[in-house]
């Protein structure tokens, strides 16, 4: 009876010793072995064997893409305008032995090492360019620290600027900047609109006067042609004349007769006599 005791307990030894030495490692991963406490091999993904009591699994690493979101920071640019950054940055582990022995947390230090170097990066930039430069931002971000990883066996697939903008204090100072721009445009161009409406304004009584004594002128002259042509025609005869002048004061008396305004017409008994007064005391 003991024996079978024996038996059965040197089976399970057996088995557990089996089982300890058999290691099926899955898709996408890979496993660190240490024997007696050094690092021994790396297990590739499928059915691996290591010797139960002296080798164990001491790391587990992914060899999939991993995603290290960065922290939002404060970034002081060389105009010293203060900004908002973060980004995202994937990395994937090339040897795993690398990233669990030469340091004590790789992620915490990458994360670290990309806001040091986005700081860096941003602070040698004009807050416009900083604004608007992502892609460079990018590429000498990525420049800057693929080396310094590739010690711990990770590489740097790629790093995104995920959202970069001013601080609170500096959009309110930039809407405050860009609103006086704006009522300053508004301003000059309201000032062009008056300056070349009184431009045209003055130009237009220029040309009307232009006119006026243009007209004036050109009554006048037809007044003189026309007086001329009447003293010769007349000539030293009066009735002609008092047959002109009495027409013309006739049509006058006529013309305020109509008004709306007149109220009373006064018509000389004596026309003939009224206009010899007119002619100066023609008798």
């Amino acid at each position: 009876m003991e024996s079978i005791w024996i038996l059965g307990a040197l089976l399970v030894a057996i088995a557990v010793t089996f089982f300890k030495g058999v290691r099926q490692v899955p898709q996408g991963s890979k496993w660190v072995v240490q024997r007696l406490g050094k690092y021994h091999s790396t297990l590739p993904p499928g059915l691996q064997f290591i010797i139960p009591y002296i080798d164990n699994v001491a790391y587990k690493v992914t060899t999939k893409d991993i995603v290290l979101d960065i922290p939002s920071q404060e970034v002081i640019t060389r105009d010293n305008a203060v900004i908002i950054a973060n980004a995202v940055a994937y990395i994937n582990i090339l040897s795993p032995e690398k990233a669990v022995y030469g340091i004590e947390d790789y992620e915490i230090a990458i994360r670290n090492l990309v806001q040091t170097s986005l700081r860096a990066i941003v602070g040698e930039m004009a807050l416009d360019d900083a604004l608007s430069s992502r892609d460079q931002i990018k590429a000498k971000l990525k420049a800057g620290i693929s080396d310094d990883i590739a010690d711990w066996g990770v590489t740097l697939k790629t790093v995104e600027i995920q959202d970069i903008k001013p601080s609170e204090t500096m959009q309110r100072a930039m809407e405050e900047q860009a609103s006086a721009e704006r009522q300053r445009r508004a301003t000059v161009t309201r000032s062009d609109g008056e300056k070349q409406a009184a431009i045209l304004e003055a130009e237009g009584r220029l040309e009307a006067s232009r006119r006026d004594a243009e007209a004036t002128v050109v009554l006048a002259e037809g007044t003189r042609n026309a007086l001329r042509l009447v003293n010769e025609a007349v000539g030293d005869k009066e009735l002609p004349v008092l047959y002109l002048l009495g027409e013309r004061y006739v049509a006058a008396l006529q013309e305020m007769a109509s008004s709306q305004n007149s109220k009373l017409v006064v018509i000389p008994g004596d026309l003939p006599a009224a206009v010899r007064g007119l002619l100066g005391g023609i008798k």
